[in-house]
C-alpha cells in the first residue's frame, strides 16, 4: 500500500552531470576493467571477517534522469546474477519521466525476479530516524545481504559517506545497499546516479535519516 510519506521521487538532471570516467570506491578495479575490455563492470563478492560481508554486482549506470528506480532494483537483482532490461523493468515499475512513484512499486518486481516472496517494505516514517528505526535498518541489510540479496531505498535530501563526500537528491533518488561491515555499522551503496561515484560506503546512522520519511525494501 502506498502512503504520502513515501512520496514521488525523480533523480535531477544535475545528478548525471557526468556519466563517464573512472569509479571511486569498492567499484573502481571492475569499472576500469569494464573500460579495457568492455565486459560489465562487477566486484567479486570478498572473504571478510565475521561481521562484513560485500556481493558482487553488475554495475550499471541509469541511462536517464528518471530511470534511478529501475536502476537500483537492477543492480540489486544483479548481486544474484540476474540479466534484466532497465527499460522492461521501468515499464513494470509504470516509471515515467516523474520516476517510479515509492517503494512499494519495487518491492514487487524483486520478489517476481527472486522468484520468492523474501523482500518487504519498511517505511521510516519521521522527518529523522530514531535509534530503534536505525537498528532496525542495520539488522535487515546484514540479514538481506547474508542471504546474498541487495537492500533498494528510496532516499532524499543530502547525506554524507564515510569518506566527507556529500551526495544530494533534493528530488528523490534510489540506491542499492550490496554490502556491510562493522556488523552493519557501515554500509556499501552501489549507486546509478554517475559512474564517477558509483560506489561509497555511509554509516547506516546517515542513510536511515537519508531514508527518512520513505522507505526501502530487504
Amino acid at each position: 500500500m502506498r502512503t504520502d510519506l513515501i512520496r514521488k521521487t525523480a533523480l535531477t538532471a544535475a545528478g548525471l552531470a557526468f556519466t563517464t570516467g573512472a569509479v571511486a570506491g569498492p567499484l573502481t578495479a571492475a569499472y576500469a576493467a569494464e573500460a579495457r575490455t568492455g565486459a560489465p563492470a562487477a566486484v567479486q563478492a570478498e572473504r571478510r571477517p565475521a561481521g562484513e560481508r560485500e556481493l558482487k554486482v553488475d554495475y550499471q549506470a541509469q541511462p536517464n534522469f528518471y530511470y534511478c528506480g529501475p536502476a537500483a532494483t537492477r543492480n540489486a537483482l544483479s548481486v544474484q546474477g540476474k540479466k534484466i532490461d532497465v527499460d522492461a523493468m521501468a515499464k513494470e515499475m509504470r516509471t515515467t519521466e516523474a520516476g517510479t512513484d515509492s517503494i512499494n512499486d519495487i518491492t514487487p518486481v524483486l520478489n517476481k525476479e527472486t522468484g520468492r516472496k523474501a523482500y518487504e517494505s519498511t517505511e521510516i516514517r519521521s522527518a529523522k530516524a530514531d535509534d530503534r528505526q536505525t537498528d532496525e535498518l542495520r539488522a535487515d541489510i546484514v540479514r538481506t545481504v547474508d542471504d546474498g540479496r541487495a537492500v533498494v531505498a528510496n532516499i532524499a535530501g543530502t547525506a554524507v559517506d564515510t569518506d566527507g563526500n556529500a551526495h544530494s537528491f533534493e528530488g528523490g533518488h534510489y540506491i542499492s545497499v550490496i554490502g556491510y561491515r562493522d556488523g552493519g555499522k557501515t554500509v556499501t551503496i552501489a549507486d546509478s546516479a554517475n559512474p564517477d561515484t558509483a560506489s561509497y560506503r555511509m554509516s547506516v546512522d546517515n542513510l536511515a535519516d537519508w531514508i527518512a520519511t520513505r522507505g526501502y525494501s530487504s
